[in-house]
């Protein structure tokens, strides 16, 4: 080894960060989607499991089993509070409350009612493809 090389050392540090901040722009851009839109916009699923192992493997984390069950789980997770901002900002705002004082009030049983009322079969096909992909890609 030459006296100006340098030993290579990965950063294994780096990836809770990203891999948290992946979780909440990926929620926020859900989120935002589908209230401009007007629909649920199940296909975010699928984007936001690619960012998901894309900044997990920008992160540095190895692959392995533990990258495809953080990305799985957050996938599950993102589309579980995307649901929830949407039917809080949908509820809230009928009732004059901003969605984050909508988000704050509203229970786990009325989210779920109202997030099953407005998912389909086609959201969650679109939550399955999300899981195959992201396994796949987290690999």
């Amino acid at each position: 080894m030459s006296p100006t090389s340098v030993p290579v050392r990965s950063r294994h540090w780096l990836w809770p960060p990203l891999f948290l901040l992946g979780v909440v722009t990926a929620t926020l851009a859900w989120l935002f989607i589908a209230l401009l839109t007007g629909r649920q916009a199940g296909w975010m699923a699928v984007i936001a499991a690619l960012e998901i192992a894309f900044m997990l493997r920008l992160g540095t984390l190895r692959a392995g089993a533990a990258r495809v069950v953080l990305t799985l789980l957050a996938t599950v997770l993102v589309a579980l509070a995307a649901n929830w901002g949407i039917a809080s900002a949908y509820l809230g705002g009928a009732m004059g409350l901003t969605p984050w004082e909508s988000a704050l009030r509203m229970g786990p049983y009325l989210a779920w009612t109202l997030s099953g009322l407005a998912n389909g079969a086609v959201e969650w096909l679109w939550l399955g493809v999300a899981l195959v992909v992201g396994g796949w890609v987290a690999r």
